[in-house]
């Protein structure tokens, strides 16, 4: 299965320097983690035409790396040449600008929709990782962003989806899952009002995956598969895409994962493996991702959602 599998790119950055006050302004220094980041993405084209996922990282010059993957939406030739450009413009304004900066930026190449209306469109994912600062991530749509602690899986985006948001508001879960493929705000709608910034922990290693991966995958399965391969970026990514299969109709969607790893921390000679992970069976850690938040009350209307997980922005 993984001689199917397309590693788009994998990277280890150089030494870098820590990111000016002005860009981390809402982050503090984490102590004990240095050094650069560590990225590996795998991408699986679909059964529907030529794929239309991209991943992009870019390492700006003090050291700062920013990742993206975006799901472009349907398979037109267009949307397909343009989710690469899409995915270098976020990482590269998100390396010096910053995470909502990059997503924004990114939305703008295709906020006009052209003469038709019908001009292509996205949903992404980008994380902004400095050294010895914790990740700032931000998305719009259904691209996913998850953390890993050692411990747990914690999801850190909440889906902005119709069914997202219906089942938010206390609709029965049967009856919204065949809304979960409409689109509340896509990448060309992106607004400061309509997509988040999140705060992830310096030592999480933060995955990006498009919805031909988590959309395939259950929790567990998706969690055991970053616990098995957290220490080995372009392994985990690889597997994500390896892992997921054709449904009854024979259809199986693009899919797109991109690992984020943050640097080792030194380890005195004849200490713990690092992480409570380290100490713990792996029968004790399994399936325990972060629950998702009570639903919102029914007459909740909130334009974007409720917020996710995490230090939100």
């Amino acid at each position: 299965m993984l001689d199917d599998v397309r590693a788009v790119r994998q990277h280890t950055t150089s030494e870098g320097k820590t990111m000016s006050a002005s860009q981390t302004s809402s982050t503090d220094p984490a102590p004990g983690v240095t050094g650069p980041a560590v990225t590996a993405a795998a991408s699986r084209p679909g059964t529907d035409g030529e794929s239309a996922d991209a991943a992009a990282v870019y390492v700006a010059a003090d050291g700062t790396t920013a990742a993206a993957v975006v799901d472009g939406i349907g398979h037109a030739p267009a949307t397909v040449a343009l989710a690469p450009v899409l995915a270098e413009v976020a990482v590269r304004t998100g390396a010096v600008r910053g995470a909502l900066a990059g997503l924004l930026n990114a939305g703008l190449l295709i906020a006009d929709r052209g003469p038709d209306g019908h001009g292509p469109n996205a949903v992404a994912a980008l994380a902004v990782s400095t050294p010895g600062r914790d990740t700032v991530a931000a998305w719009a749509g259904d691209c996913r962003i998850h953390g890993f602690d050692g411990i747990r899986l914690h999801r850190y985006s909440t889906d902005h989806t119709v069914g997202e948001q219906l089942r938010r508001n206390g609709v029965p879960w049967e009856l919204v899952a065949e809304h979960d493929a409409w689109l509340r705000v896509t990448l060309a709608q992106a607004t400061p009002a309509s997509v988040y910034e999140v705060v992830i922990p310096a030592d999480e290693l933060v995955l990006l995956t498009s919805d031909g991966v988590h959309d395939q995958l259950d929790p567990d399965s998706l969690e055991s598969l970053v616990r098995e391969h957290h220490d080995a970026p372009q392994a985990l990514a690889d597997a994500l895409v390896a892992a997921v299969r054709s449904d009854d109709d024979g259809y199986r969607d693009d899919a797109t994962a991109l690992v984020l790893a943050p640097p080792t921390r030194p380890q005195p000679p004849g200490s713990e493996p690092r992480g409570a992970a380290a100490r713990q069976p792996a029968d004790a850690l399994r399936g325990r991702l972060r629950p998702t938040p009570a639903p919102a009350p029914a007459t909740h209307r909130s334009v974007t959602g409720p917020a996710p997980r995490g230090r939100v922005r």
